[in-house]
């Protein structure tokens, strides 16, 4: 592998698919049918993926030693010796003060929410990966970032829904993600992330059961609500759109929990790109929610 494409490697584009969540926001508000809407979800997108690939770069420098002893970690450019820590060390710093720089230039709030994001990701990698229940907590609010990151770019008014939804959904794929690892590493699990050792099997279900429970209901409550408002404003079509909407979005929670529990759901962004049913789901409720978006045009989220 030569040094170029060993360093594309570090920067995980394949995980980039995590920063379409950006698009979440822009979307459910209905701006991503103007150019300027469709912009400001690209730039966000493109600093994420400038933030995260940075991110990457030093965590993997920081992990090379444990990355050293895991089957199939062992092979990533840094551990290998294919990208030299010192170069991985400049080009992360680079990427990370370059992406916080263009979302502050962005909007404020912006440049704030990827000033974190690069702050709780180097906590992560440091420290509280290792903390159990804390270690659910960083991983969870990644996602929560992107998603506020892609509202804040936009100028998209944030509901408390859209807070409560994105935390609970959040949590259930962080639960799902580390109990995919447990079944996939077996018994190296505690050796190469500690807190594997410490979560049991009836931990994680419980935490998935509370999350993936919590955020149908929340879901749920959410479109009763919008549609609700809707109805008062005289678009009861958008809101018809917005109930169905509940339906993929449920199979969507179920499905993935299945997916977990046949052991995929170490790597999310593979289950959600290439499971085709999940895609299928995905695009129903994309199909729903989009109708009732163009219907009712709502500027909150």
């Amino acid at each position: 592998m030569s040094l170029i494409k060993g360093v594309i490697k570090a920067v995980r584009p394949k995980q980039w698919a995590k920063n379409l969540l950006v698009f979440v926001a822009p979307l459910a508000a209905g701006l991503l049918t103007t150019s300027t809407g469709l912009r400001n979800g690209i730039f966000a997108f493109c600093v994420f993926s400038m933030a995260s690939g940075g991110t990457y770069l030093i965590n993997d420098v920081l992990d090379v030693e444990s990355d050293r002893q895991h089957p199939t970690k062992r092979s990533r450019p840094i551990a290998s010796g294919v990208v030299p820590i010192p170069l991985a060390v400049g080009l992360g710093a680079v990427f990370i003060v370059t992406a916080v720089l263009l979302a502050l230039w962005r909007t404020p709030k912006f440049g704030l929410v990827v000033a974190i994001y690069v702050i709780l990701t180097t906590l992560y990698s440091v420290w509280m990966k290792h903390e159990p229940v804390l270690d659910l907590v960083g991983l969870s609010a990644g996602f929560i970032l992107r998603l506020l990151g892609g509202a804040y770019a936009a100028e998209v008014g944030i509901s408390d829904w859209f807070l409560i939804i994105s935390l609970l959904g959040a949590l259930f794929i962080a639960a799902g993600k580390r109990s995919a690892e447990r079944n996939e590493l077996g018994d190296q699990s505690s050796t190469i992330r500690p807190t594997l050792g410490i979560y049991t099997d009836s931990y994680l279900d419980f935490v998935k059961a509370i999350a993936g429970g919590g955020v149908v209901i929340a879901y749920c409550l959410f479109a009763v609500e919008r549609a609700r408002e809707h109805s008062e404003m005289g678009d009861s079509g958008a809101g018809v759109w917005v109930l169905l909407s509940i339906l993929p979005f449920v199979v969507a929670i179920l499905r993935y929990a299945l997916l977990v529990d046949q052991g995929a759901g170490s790597a999310p962004e593979e289950v959600l790109l290439h499971d085709r049913q999940m895609a299928v789901i995905g695009l129903v409720w994309v199909a729903c929610f989009g109708m009732s978006v163009l219907l009712g045009e709502p500027t909150v989220v």
